[in-house]
């Protein structure tokens, strides 16, 4: 098992994310206050709608990382849980475990100033590109009004299956050529 806070072993042969400057190491209890803030930014959006004060945002906020964080500690305790970083400062997060045939995304996020930079692209066709080499299929469920929705389209997930506010979604990677022994 790898040690929390070290570099991350699964992302070290990712050259896309390495070429945009990615690095990532696993996250450890002091990444928390990042990892909540983080979680912060992806809300933002539809909080901006809602007529609550700052403090019951930031209370509303709170109370929905802290449910996701143990969540996911219960749930994937097996994950990969790693922080992105880039010039040495953290930028993002990846969960990411293997379930069965597939390389399932937990979760993968960025703080809003480093979305639609192609960072995102870089790292999930790294993650595709291992699952082809382990002739696996990349699975994450999506939120259907999330703006990454195009990405996941242009390389290749389908909706496996709908759950809601949530689709399932696989990329399969294309058949493996035969080649003679």
């Amino acid at each position: 098992m790898a040690v929390a806070g070290q570099p991350a072993s699964r992302a070290a042969g990712w050259r896309r994310a390495a070429a945009a400057g990615l690095a990532f190491r696993r996250v450890v209890d002091a990444d928390l206050p990042f990892l909540a803030r983080l979680y912060g930014s992806t809300r933002a959006d539809e909080l901006a709608l809602l007529p609550w004060s700052a403090e019951q945002k930031a209370a509303f906020v709170d109370m929905q990382f802290r449910a996701q964080h143990e969540d996911y500690a219960r749930n994937c305790p097996d994950a990969d849980r790693l922080v992105i970083l880039r010039g040495g400062e953290p930028i993002g997060r990846l969960y990411v475990e293997g379930r069965g045939n597939d390389i399932h995304i937990i979760d993968i996020a960025f703080l809003g100033e480093h979305r639609r930079r192609g960072l995102g692209t870089a790292v999930m066709q790294d993650l595709c590109d291992e699952a082809a080499a382990g002739a696996k299929a990349v699975a994450i469920y999506v939120e259907k009004n999330n703006p990454a929705m195009r990405l996941y389209h242009r390389l290749g997930f389908v909706r496996v299956d709908d759950h809601g506010i949530y689709d399932f979604m696989r990329a399969t990677p294309p058949a493996q050529a035969n080649t003679a022994s």
